[in-house]
């Protein structure tokens, strides 16, 4: 049975050949949406390479397995798989990759934990510093102000959402400065861009030792922010957008010689400088396109030998 072996090759070239691609394209930074969707259908399609070798490897190690997996197909399909010429490997294999199933899930939901304490701690330190007065509700206003000697800013979800912002940010922020800092702050609300944090942080935490479960983390921190960028940049100005990010960010030291764990920003504010021109439509519905059929060449690979046998 050499399908289950097949699609945990396909999975590795995914993963290798994938991330390379991606970064030597041109294209991500100019299309940043577009790229964060490529990159979920390079992990979805790693994924369901090992989802589906695992469910071919049980149905193979295990008669209980198969008969709900193969129930409702024909005899000549059961027996081109050749389920009944496994060897010890199978039940190893599928085994481990329940585990790594398994360990993946744990991790997610240990991410989404972390973050759901941080945002309730958050949310308690704001209760703190800004109390509502006498008789004003909750859901009064969405900005917050806080007496802050350092400038920034920050979405902080739930009921109600709130943008919280510090004196000292109200100060160095002019004209329409701030708007452009809630719009991107929304862009990220908006396009919920915390589970695409969480999801990519969980599966780099999880294998550490998987380079593109890596590079989908970092890629996934950075193409969110350019697209914020983008969305901001739209109803306010590039030049807005980028002179706000530098006002939140220069007492950082992110635009000095040393690096900083912000060295994106300058990355960032050039790009809007510059601006970069977007693809044709007809080009990037092609790469949209094309980054979905990765995802299906898996399930492709899977029924071969059963579109075979009913042919």
């Amino acid at each position: 049975m050499m399908v289950p072996a097949a699609l945990l090759l396909l999975g590795v070239l995914t993963a290798v050949l994938g991330p390379r691609m991606l970064a030597r394209a041109a294209w991500p930074d100019h299309e940043p949406v577009v790229a964060l969707w490529a990159w979920q259908c390079v992990v979805a399609a790693v994924l369901m390479c090992c989802a589906l070798s695992m469910t071919l490897s049980a149905a193979a190690a295990w008669q209980a397995v198969r008969g709900h997996v193969f129930a409702p197909a024909p005899n000549a399909v059961v027996e081109a798989y050749a389920l009944g010429a496994a060897g010890p490997w199978a039940a190893a294999t599928a085994v481990t990759l329940a585990l790594a199933g398994l360990w993946s899930g744990a991790m997610l939901l240990r991410e989404i934990a972390r973050a759901r304490a941080r945002h309730q701690l958050r949310r308690a330190e704001l209760r703190l510093q800004a109390p509502l007065l006498p008789g004003e509700k909750a859901a009064a206003g969405r900005l917050v102000v806080l007496e802050g000697e350092r400038p920034d800013a920050w979405w902080l979800a739930g009921t109600p959402p709130r943008m919280v912002v510090t004196t000292a940010a109200l100060r160095r922020l002019k004209g329409r400065q701030l708007d452009a800092v809630v719009a991107h702050e929304e862009g990220h609300a908006q396009a919920r861009h915390d589970w695409l944090r969480h999801c990519s942080a969980a599966l780099a935490a999880g294998f550490p030792q998987v380079p593109v479960f890596a590079a989908f983390r970092e890629e996934m921190h950075r193409l969110v922010e350019l697209a914020a960028d983008d969305m901001a940049s739209r109803r306010f100005g590039r030049l807005t957008t980028a002179l706000a990010l530098v006002e939140l960010n220069e007492h950082r030291g992110v635009f000095g010689p040393s690096p900083t764990s912000q060295a994106h920003v300058p990355q960032r504010v050039q790009r809007l400088l510059t601006a970069p021109e977007r693809l044709p439509a007809i080009h990037r519905l092609r790469l949209t396109a094309t980054a979905a059929l990765v995802p299906v060449i898996p399930v492709l690979v899977t029924f071969v030998p059963g579109l075979r046998a009913l042919g």
